[in-house]
């Protein structure tokens, strides 16, 4: 078995002292439950001739709350058999009742092409049942005849924002019977794109209502804390959760592993994307097919080019083309190929971010590499759950990297084995959001005065929608009176709508072959930065700002460029504040100023900067809301000014990596900012900011996590064996200054002592 001889290589080889855990997450079998007595006979023959003659348990759960009449929400594993639990009672439903419709909505277009021929499939051609996906791929001229004959519609939140609820007089035979609607993957919608989607909600039921229809709502979701809490707010009703799984599992292992330290006086470990790639190596020798997870676009590519390097040596014949990389920013028609190779065998080894980490249809794979904590436990098992048939044996293997969280995860494994999900967190009445689908849902039907758009009251969005001239306000009712499509205007994905095309200039006919976002497009497409795209270097030559879009040419360098930017903020409210707390909290909404300041060149292979240059782009500003605490005169009484901003630069670093265990949110979803004497707080304070216009909730949950937070902070600065300061607690001292270590735990157990002092009553000295 190659999987096996692979483990017992690393089980028992050199790398056996790097693993600082090892699970084996025994395998289960199915619990099962009879079909329901209700569902159609030609149903249950064509479950039959697929050779289905039972449901899991949570499958006949699920559809006996549906027959209810209940919204539902299914929580179970990857490749759990989500997917029969709403299948099965829309198209009995649908058999029924040739009238009714159901419309499907999935985060991502390749996931509605993988469900219509799951659908497809189930239904054969002896049910008499019209699905059809209607995304921007769907050709024009079948376009009528899917808005007047599909029983299924199947598409994504993009499509229903922008071609479906503006055109709703075009769907009149959908939304006049509109039966059931279907979210999947809600774990995905949380933040902004959840934010968004809740507000989506709200205007394709005020347009279901407008012609008279009620629809039942079927969610599913990966594991998170809050599922019911979640599915409730996105749809703003009472939802039933199913989540004890009972289909079958094989085998598992699950280990955590950290690289070798290579420079013991700074702290400093091998690079994760190293290991990934020797260990990802090893699984191409063996011939195990398997998925790793990078963090990041840039990552990605790096490691695809380290292991098309790799398999051209290893598979004579094959080489290159058995490794692919699959991110955001690849055109459709690649990832639909990469998606095809991995179904087939093609393809033994595919590097993605996190968009395979969904239920796309890739086959059975063995092994799952994660190139460093995904950011979220959910999502860890979400990766994870890539790999694994219902019978035989899978391994995921989490590298950790040298950030303070990975180094906390890959150290507490109890924790990591223990701890519940993050909770996802939306902010559907986030004023930027709110007022884009305000204007959204007043050019799809008139708005009566004193109307709300799901809970929020709109009146006052409206009035300034007057002033700008973009509706008209009648004696009853709101018209929207613009010639602008608000639709187009509104990103559901980003904080922004405005997306930076890249152009390859190398041939004379220039080709677009990416796009990145604005927030993004200063540190990835500055002038001089290398873009990767599977593994093939270009070289920017010219950021047209105005335009937004990136010339680029191809070249062939042993390098990659990295960038970093300089923020500011002001506090603009302050929306709670408790100086009781040592140190003080507060939250609110600030103003972060960003400019893009310098690049660095680093070699592939041994990571060493090779080199800097300066960025000259404009800076950006954004609204948002930002945690913030700040320290008394006590906490820092006794460091000089640079042990004192050393310290604070400490905290900042451990808070954002930190916060991530308590939030389901990325990393690079918050940001800090230290000020060693804040012109608003009068004190040294640390902010941490939301990099979303408008904030999501992340803010105000930090605040309530004040204490557990800084708890956090102390114990991994305490049980971190570096001497003052690495990449895996306060940050290196390099970078942060001389004494951060020290300065950095003064500060938190000064707010420690205050804390106990508070608690038990006993006064300071």
């Amino acid at each position: 078995m190659p999987l096996q001889e692979v483990l017992d290589e690393l089980a028992r080889g050199k790398s056996a002292r790097n693993v600082t855990c090892w699970r084996t997450l025994a395998g289960r079998p199915a619990r099962l439950a009879p079909f329901p007595s209700w569902l159609h006979p030609s149903l249950n023959a064509a479950m039959e001739r697929r050779g289905i003659t039972s449901l899991y348990s949570h499958q006949a759960q699920a559809l006996e709350a549906i027959a209810r009449g209940e919204n539902a929400v299914v929580v179970t594993p990857t490749a759990s058999g989500k997917t029969l639990c709403y299948n099965l009672p829309i198209v009995d439903h649908v058999l029924r009742d040739g009238s009714d419709r159901a419309l499907y909505l999935f985060p991502t277009k390749a996931l509605s092409q993988d469900q219509l021929a799951e659908l497809k499939d189930l239904c054969g051609s002896e049910l008499n049942l019209k699905t059809y996906t209607y995304d921007g791929d769907t050709p024009r001229s079948a376009r009528t005849a899917i808005r007047s004959a599909g029983h299924i519609i199947v598409t994504n939140p993009d499509m229903l924002h922008t071609g479906i609820l503006p055109h709703h007089t075009k769907w009149l035979r959908l939304f006049q019977r509109l039966r059931y609607v279907v979210i999947d993957e809600i774990h995905q919608y949380r933040g902004v794109f959840g934010s968004h989607l809740a507000n989506l909600v709200r205007r394709l039921k005020r347009v279901a209502a407008f012609y008279g229809a009620r629809p039942q709502f079927i969610l599913c979701s990966a594991t998170i804390a809050n599922p019911a809490e979640l599915a409730s707010r996105l749809i703003e009703e009472p939802v039933t959760l199913i989540d004890e799984s009972g289909a079958p599992t094989g085998e598992k292992y699950f280990i955590l592993y950290n690289p070798p330290v290579v420079d013991r006086e700074l702290g400093i470990r091998r690079s994760s994307l190293l290991e990934a790639a020797d260990l990802a190596t090893r699984f191409l020798r063996a011939g195990v097919p398997m998925l790793v997870f990078a963090r990041s676009r840039l990552a990605t590519e790096v490691l695809v080019t380290y292991l098309k390097r790799a398999a051209a040596g290893i598979l004579p014949g094959v080489g290159e083309a058995a490794v692919r990389g699959y991110r955001g920013g690849y055109l459709p028609h690649e990832r639909r190929e990469i998606e095809r190779g991995l179904r087939e065998g093609k393809i033994q080894a595919a590097v993605s971010t996190s968009a395979l980490e969904l239920g796309v249809d890739i086959g059975q794979l063995d092994a799952v590499v994660m190139a460093g904590y995904p950011g979220s436990i959910a999502s860890a098992w979400q990766q994870a759950g890539r790999a694994g048939r219902r019978t035989g044996s899978s391994v995921a293997v989490l590298i950790a990297d040298s950030s303070p969280l990975n180094q906390y995860l890959v150290n507490h494994p109890d924790y990591f084995f223990g701890r519940s999900p993050e909770h996802g967190l939306i902010n559907p009445d986030n004023p930027q959001i709110l007022a884009g689908h305000v204007k959204c849902a007043a050019f799809e039907l008139p708005f009566q005065r004193g109307e709300s758009l799901g809970a929020a009251p709109v009146d006052p969005i409206l009035e300034q929608l007057a002033a700008a001239a973009l509706v008209h306000r009648g004696p009853e009712r709101w018209h929207w009176m613009a010639e602008t499509y608000p639709a187009e205007e509104i990103s559901l994905r980003s904080a922004s709508a405005e997306n930076f095309v890249i152009i390859d200039v190398t041939q004379p006919t220039a080709r677009a072959i990416g796009e990145v976002d604005r927030f993004s497009a200063p540190l990835l497409l500055h002038e001089e930065a290398i873009y990767l795209h599977e593994s093939d270097q270009y070289q920017v030559e010219k950021l047209d700002y105005p335009e937004k879009k990136a010339y680029v040419r191809a070249v062939s360098v042993d390098y990659y460029t990295d960038a970093s930017s300089a923020v500011s903020i002001k506090v603009l409210a302050r929306f709670q504040d408790d100086p009781s707390r040592r140190p003080g909290r507060s939250s609110g909404e600030v103003l972060v100023t960003s400019l893009p300041t310098m690049f660095k060149k680093i070699r592939f292979g041994t990571h060493e900067n090779l080199g800097s240059g300066p960025i000259r782009l404009p800076e950006e500003q954004m609204h948002t809301t930002a945690y913030w605490l700040y320290l008394s005169e006590e906490a820092y009484s006794g460091l000089r000014p640079e042990e004192l901003e050393a310290g604070l630069l400490g905290v900042a670093n451990l808070l954002v990596h930190i916060a991530p265990l308590y939030l389901l949110c990325d990393v690079r979803d918050i940001r800090s900012v230290v000020e060693v004497r804040s012109p608003f707080t009068r004190l040294p304070t640390v902010y941490v900011y939301e990099r979303y216009p408008g904030g999501v909730g992340f803010a105000d949950k930090l605040y309530e996590l004040h204490d557990e937070l800084l708890a956090g902070c102390r114990e991994l600065s305490a049980a971190c064996p570096c001497a003052d300061g690495c990449p895996s607690c306060v940050g290196p001292a390099s970078e942060v200054g001389p004494g951060a270590k020290r300065a950095t735990l003064s500060i938190l157990r000064a707010g420690s002592k205050d804390r106990l002092r508070q608690l038990t009553g006993e006064p300071r000295s």
